[in-house]
């Protein structure tokens, strides 16, 4: 059965692209679903993808791409969604074709903002696929590295093992070591909460905060994420593996990460919209924000997530992002 398992991956964008040359390291043939005619063009000619990760080339004989999402979704059991959590719904909307008996994983690290939910759980509820056919893809790996061919860590996570090992198998190479787990829900909430977090540092550094805050910071949002993580599904689970720990370090850190930027940006003083302009690329972690404070304040735990609280504070009742990090300051320890 494995052998005969065919994959396609959704979005044109720097983890998609990052997530192809992956497969092609082990598969004679990747279906692409991407929006952009012209993208599709100039990899089809030249090669590579010209608005990310161009430094990557690709044997277009490996690549059968397509605008139409449909006949993606036809050609391939195994879909991998790399399409950015804010415009997911939009483009599930253009499907015609039926998702029944295929399997999905996750390489989205984000709220759906129209259903408020993880991707496993919005293809769950809206699509009605099983749990067991639903998987998620997740760091700490950030896409300009896999580009570099820099050695990184990936954790495939899903109910049927089977299915996580296939996957992991095809994403595996000499610069890519995988690993398995069976905590579906944690792993996709601890890589949505991640960028919130990095928003939080991103801020910090903007406002003149140094290296010996940014390690408390940090500190306290681990807690703080297994905190929110255990109240949505608890399970037994190590908080400081790579899938938690390492992957909210390195979006927290590294110069790759956008959500660091665009938080950084607004400690500096830029409005939300001038920085998601500036940036020209989506922090998820915006929209993340605004479901994880909704879900906790829901469940009346909001006093358990005073980071989460300080993010939404900024991004969402324009409150001064010196203030109320002075504040949170006071909250952590």
């Amino acid at each position: 059965m494995e052998n005969k398992l065919s994959f396609g991956v959704f979005g044109g964008g720097s983890w998609g692209t990052a997530i192809v040359k992956m497969l092609t390291e082990n598969l004679d043939q990747v279906h692409w679903y991407m929006r952009s005619d012209s993208a599709i063009r100039n990899i089809k000619n030249e090669g590579h993808n010209p608005n990310y990760l161009s430094s990557v080339e690709f044997d277009v004989k490996q690549l059968d791409m397509s605008h139409d999402i449909n006949k993606v979704v036809e050609s391939s059991d195994i879909l991998i969604f790399a399409i950015p959590s804010a415009f997911l719904d939009r483009e599930l909307q253009n499907l015609t074709v039926s998702l029944k008996g295929k399997i999905i994983f996750s390489a989205i690290k984000g709220i759906v903002p129209e259903s408020g939910l993880i991707v496993g759980e919005h293809f769950n509820e809206k699509y009605e696929i099983p749990f067991e056919n639903i998987g998620v893809i997740t760091g700490p790996c950030h896409a300009e590295e896999v580009a570099l061919e820099r050695l990184s860590y990936l954790t495939i996570a899903c109910a049927d093992a089977d299915k996580a090992k296939i996957v992991a198998k095809h994403l595996k190479s000499d610069y890519i070591r995988t690993k398995i787990s069976d905590d579906i829900i944690g792993t996709e909430y601890a890589a949505m909460l991640k960028n919130i977090y990095a928003i939080a540092a991103g801020i910090a550094h903007g406002l003149g905060y140094g290296d010996n805050f940014q390690s408390v910071l940090m500190s306290n949002a681990i807690r703080e994420m297994k905190r929110f993580i255990d109240r949505v599904y608890k399970m037994k689970r190590n908080i400081n593996a790579s899938a938690y720990l390492g992957d909210l370090l390195v979006t927290g850190y590294s110069v790759f990460s956008r959500n660091r930027m665009f938080g950084n940006m607004i400690g500096k003083g830029y409005t939300v919209k001038s920085a998601m302009m500036e940036m020209n690329m989506v922090a998820e972690g915006y929209y993340a924000t605004k479901s994880a404070h909704d879900l906790m304040d829901k469940l009346q735990k909001k006093s358990k997530t005073p980071i989460i609280n300080a993010v939404y504070q900024v991004l969402y009742k324009n409150k001064d992002p010196k203030k109320v990090f002075e504040k949170l300051t006071e909250k952590l320890d």
